[in-house]
C-alpha cells in the first residue's frame, strides 16, 4: 500500500525544469515526438545563426536578433531537442543613443558563445560600429557592459578561440553591404583575455572561387587539426564548409560537408558543432523558411577521416544531407518536453522574455502592473511624416511560433483623446493589422494592411466599424506561408473576421511578427493606452 503511495505521488507531481518552474509546452509546434524522436526544426522560430556551447549538462544557444531589443537571446537545454528562453546578454543595444529609434536590419548580428575560464563569452557584431564582447560565470543572471573589441564598419560572424598554449585568436568575416568586400574569412591574433585583437588580421580563406558568401566562421580544434566550420553559397540555397589546418593560419583545405541534396531543408546555413557527454557529435544549424525567419535544425555529425559528416551521408561523397526525423540526442538522461514561453497572461511584475521592441525602450513606452494582471501599452507620438507602422519604434512584439497558429488577445482601450490607436499586427516588410481608433469622440475598429512597408507606401485601410464599448478580444489567424486573417470579438466566443485576407512578408533579416501598436499623432501631456489581459497562441 505504501509504494502504491508513493508511486501515485511521483506521477501526479508536476516536473520543474532546472529553473524550479513547469515547463512550458507550445500547442503550435513540438519537436520532441516524445518517443525518442524528434521532428526538425527544433525551434521553429526566428533564432536565427545559433550557437551553442556545453557546460556539463547543460547546453546554452545564442542567436542573432538584430535591432529587436533586448538583444542577444540565451535559451537553455538538457538533450538539444528540448529549448527554454532564459535571458538576454544585452538589455539595450549599443550604442544606445543610436538604437533608441527602429534601425532595420541594424543591431546584433551572428554571435558567438564559448566557456573558457569558467566563464562564459559571447562575441557578437553590428556591421555598422565593430566586433563587442560581453561575458558572465551564469548564462541566466547578468551580462557584462559590451566591450567594443575591435571598431570597423562591416566587420561580422566573429569566433574567438583560445589555444592549450593560451594563446587567443579571432576569426571573423566581411558583410559587403557595409565593407564593400566579402566572401573571405580573416583570423587576428588576440589579447589572451579576449579585449582586444593584436596585430594584423590575415585572411585564410577567399571564397569566391567555388564558395561565394562564405561568412558565419566558428572555430574549433581536433586531433591536431584546427577547424573552420563556415557557411556559404548564400543564405537561401547555400551548404555547410569544414576547412582544415595544421596551422591556424593556414593554409586551409576545404570540403563540403552538408548542402540541401535531394531534402526539402533548404540553405543548411550557419551554425555549432557540440559534443555532448557521452561523446555525441551534434550540428546546430538554421533554415531560411522566410516569412517564418531563419528556424533551428538538429543533425547527427560523425567523422570520417579527420572531416565532418553532417546529417545522412547515402552515396558516400563525405557530404551529407540534413534530416527531418532522427533519433534524440544520447545525454546520459531523459528529460520532460519544454518548448520556449509563447502564450502570456501578463500576471507578473516582469514583461515575458518573449516579447521584444523594435528599438531600445523607453520606460513610459509600457509597463506591467504587477498583481492587477495586464500590460499597461502607451500611445505614444507616431513618427513624424510616416505613412505606416514600419518606423514606429515602440512595437511590442514576439516571433510566429510555427507555420500555422492563432493569436488572441483580451484587451481594453482607454483613449483619452483623438487620434489615439492601437491594435494587434502582423509585422514585416508587409503587414495586416486590427485595431481601434478615436476620432470625433468616437471609437472605431478597423483593418489595415501594408503591401510595402519598407518602401514607406501607405496603409490601405478597411472595414471600418463603430464601436460602442472598449473592451474586446482581437485575433489573428496565420496560416501556411504567412497567410493572415483578422477578427474581433465582444464575448470571446463569436469572431466576426474583418477584412480579406492578406500574404505578410518577413522583416529586415528577421521573419515576421506579431504583438501590439499603440500610437497617438502629436504630444499629449497625459496619452491614452491599451490594458491587455493576455496573449493566447492555440491551433
Amino acid at each position: 500500500m505504501m509504494f502504491r503511495i508513493l508511486f501515485l505521488l511521483v506521477c501526479v507531481t508536476p516536473v520543474f525544469n532546472l529553473f524550479g518552474q513547469e515547463p512550458y509546452v507550445s500547442k503550435v509546434w513540438v519537436a520532441d515526438n516524445g518517443d525518442g524522436t524528434y521532428t526538425n526544426p527544433v525551434l521553429f522560430a526566428d533564432y536565427s545563426d545559433p550557437d551553442v556551447v556545453r557546460s556539463g549538462d547543460d547546453y546554452y544557444m545564442v542567436a542573432s536578433s538584430f535591432n529587436c531589443s533586448p538583444g542577444l537571446p540565451i535559451l537553455h537545454s538538457r538533450d538539444l531537442v528540448n529549448w527554454k528562453l532564459i535571458n538576454y546578454a544585452v538589455a539595450k543595444l549599443p550604442p544606445y543613443d543610436v538604437f533608441d529609434t527602429v534601425k532595420h536590419g541594424g543591431g546584433i548580428w551572428a554571435p558567438c558563445i564559448r566557456l573558457h575560464k569558467n566563464e562564459f563569452y559571447i562575441y557578437f557584431p553590428d556591421p555598422d560600429f565593430g566586433i563587442y564582447m560581453t561575458k558572465t560565470t551564469n548564462p541566466a543572471g547578468e551580462w557584462s557592459e559590451p566591450l567594443l573589441v575591435q571598431p570597423g564598419k562591416g566587420l561580422i560572424d566573429p569566433t574567438p578561440f583560445w589555444d592549450e598554449d593560451g594563446k587567443a585568436y579571432l576569426a571573423f568575416a566581411f558583410a559587403g553591404s557595409r565593407a564593400g568586400v566579402k566572401s573571405i574569412l580573416m583570423v587576428s591574433r588576440m589579447k589572451s583575455d579576449g579585449t582586444a585583437l593584436l596585430g594584423n588580421s590575415v585572411m585564410v580563406f577567399d571564397g569566391h572561387d567555388g564558395h561565394p558568401t562564405v561568412e558565419g566562421p566558428k572555430f574549433y580544434k581536433r586531433n591536431g587539426y584546427y577547424y573552420i566550420f563556415a557557411p556559404a553559397g548564400g543564405v537561401k540555397p547555400g551548404w555547410q564548409l569544414a576547412l582544415r589546418s595544421k596551422n591556424i593560419f593556414g593554409p586551409y583545405e576545404v570540403k563540403k560537408v552538408l548542402a540541401q541534396g535531394q531534402s526539402d531543408i533548404n540553405g543548411p546555413h550557419q551554425g555549432a558543432w557540440v559534443t555532448t557527454q557521452t561523446g555525441e557529435d551534434w550540428f546546430l544549424h538554421f533554415q531560411d523558411m522566410g516569412i517564418y525567419g531563419r528556424v533551428v535544425h538538429l543533425n547527427p555529425m560523425k567523422w570520417a577521416n579527420d572531416w565532418p559528416v553532417i546529417g545522412i551521408d547515402s552515396d558516400g561523397d563525405g557530404c551529407g544531407e540534413p534530416l527531418r526525423n532522427f533519433k534524440k540526442p544520447n545525454v546520459g538522461k531523459s528529460y520532460p518536453v519544454e518548448t520556449p514561453v509563447e502564450s502570456d497572461e501578463f500576471n507578473g511584475a516582469e514583461l515575458g522574455l518573449q516579447w521584444q521592441w523594435h528599438a531600445n525602450p523607453q520606460v513610459a513606452w509600457g509597463f506591467p502592473s504587477g498583481n492587477l494582471g495586464y500590460f499597461r501599452l502607451n500611445c505614444i507620438p507616431k513618427p513624424v511624416g510616416s505613412l505606416n507602422l514600419w518606423n514606429a519604434s515602440n512595437l511590442l512584439l514576439q516571433k510566429f511560433p510555427a507555420d500555422e497558429f492563432q493569436a488572441t488577445a483580451k484587451v481594453t482601450f482607454n483613449a483619452r483623446f483623438d487620434k489615439e490607436e492601437f491594435g494587434l499586427v502582423a509585422m514585416g516588410m508587409s503587414y495586416a493589422r486590427i485595431g481601434v481608433v478615436r476620432e470625433d469622440g468616437k471609437l472605431w475598429l478597423q483593418q489595415a494592411t501594408c503591401a510595402k512597408a519598407d518602401k514607406e507606401a501607405k496603409e490601405m485601410v478597411y472595414d471600418r466599424i463603430a464601436l460602442y464599448f472598449n473592451a474586446l478580444y482581437l485575433r489573428m489567424k496565420v496560416e501556411n506561408g504567412g497567410v493572415c486573417r483578422l477578427s474581433y470579438s465582444i464575448d470571446g466566443d463569436e469572431f466576426t473576421t474583418v477584412g480579406g485576407s492578406f500574404t505578410l512578408r518577413e522583416g529586415m533579416w528577421i521573419g515576421a511578427k506579431m504583438g501590439f501598436y499603440a500610437l497617438r499623432e502629436g504630444a499629449i501631456n497625459d496619452a491614452g493606452a491599451v490594458d491587455i489581459d493576455w496573449f493566447r497562441i492555440e491551433k
